[in-house]
């Protein structure tokens, strides 16, 4: 009876068990696990060390030195002589610093404040809403020295807009909002708003995107009118994003030299000469390469210390409550 139970639907006879197979001890590499993430981003590494720790260190090292190839013999090691003498010797320094202060904060406010709204413009349903947004975001692919060719035509005394408002009886004839030492601010300043608001407005549009429907009609349900809405639903999603934005914008601003040395010059009188402008007539014009890269250092050490000072009190990635 137990040999009929035993045997299978097609009669065939039980096999005997077969033993399990022995499980055969891994094989030992020459690479750890651990090791081994190291290894396999050490190529990335090493491509980071020669694009960006090399030309640091070089900054830091001709900080320290004299070098203008047009007076050799005054080449050599100098200490912190460059440094001392930009924070007691040179008024440049911080005159440029100054106007690199208020510049990065007129630029950036303004181009928050009008990509803010554009974003929200853009974010609504309506007929040719896909135009709007090219137009909106078509100035930022333009280049900075062809932004400047524009508003060089647009600022122009005798073709531009200045004509034609000398004409209908504001301004006068033949004068130029560059040229002005009160006017010329404000000038370079609506050159870069137009180039510099769609980067706003791009991020925010992404991060309004991301913001569930369900909260606006919960809110209106609530009674919550469209001002409440936005103070309560639309701005606290948008914090992140408006911190990022702004930081990111912030140094950018700060180490613009293209449009402002296009546009100005750095004059008129010198009163739109920011940090980094005064850098590169330094490195390029004076060939004083050495007090050159000594304000380089300090600008890096200014943003750097700028930085981490407000994303610790924006508090970037933290709580929301």
């Amino acid at each position: 009876m137990a040999s009929a139970v035993a045997q299978d639907q097609s009669g065939a006879p039980p096999r005997a068990p077969v033993p399990p197979a022995a499980e055969k001890p891994a094989r030992r590499t020459g690479i750890s696990d651990r090791r081994l993430p190291y290894l396999l981003i050490a190529p990335a590494g090493l491509l980071m060390l020669g694009f960006i720790a090399y030309p640091m260190l070089s900054v830091f090292y001709y900080s320290l030195q004299n070098y203008n190839p047009t007076k050799p013999w005054r080449n050599g090691f100098a200490g912190l002589d460059n440094f001392r003498r930009i924070f007691t010797d040179d008024p440049l320094f911080w005159d440029s610093l100054a106007f690199s202060a208020k510049w990065v904060a007129a630029e950036v406010s303004l181009q928050l404040a009008f990509g803010l709204i554009l974003a929200l413009l853009v974010n609504q349903t309506f007929v040719g809403r896909a135009v709007a947004r090219a137009l909106v975001f078509s100035p930022w692919a333009v280049s900075g020295v062809l932004t400047t060719t524009i508003w060089l035509l647009l600022y122009n005394p005798s073709t531009g807009v200045g004509r034609y408002l000398a004409d209908a009886g504001i301004g006068t004839y033949g004068s130029s909002v560059l040229s002005d030492t009160g006017t010329v601010f404000w000038a370079a300043v609506l050159a870069e708003l137009w180039r510099g608001v769609p980067f706003f407005a791009i991020l925010i549009l992404a991060d309004l995107q991301s913001i569930p429907g369900d909260l606006y009609e919960a809110a209106s349900v609530d009674g919550a009118n469209r001002f409440q809405q936005f103070f309560h639903i639309t701005l606290p999603h948008l914090r992140d994003a408006i911190i990022l934005s702004t930081l990111l914008r912030a140094v950018w601003e700060f180490n613009n030299v293209d449009l402002l040395l296009t546009l100005t010059k750095g004059g008129p009188a010198g009163v739109t000469t920011t940090l980094p402008l005064y850098v590169a007539v330094t490195g390029f014009e004076a060939h004083d390469f050495g007090y050159a890269t000594a304000l380089t250092t300090v600008a890096f050490g200014i943003l750097l210390f700028c930085s981490i000072l407000y994303l610790r009190l924006s508090k970037f990635g933290g709580d929301r409550k």
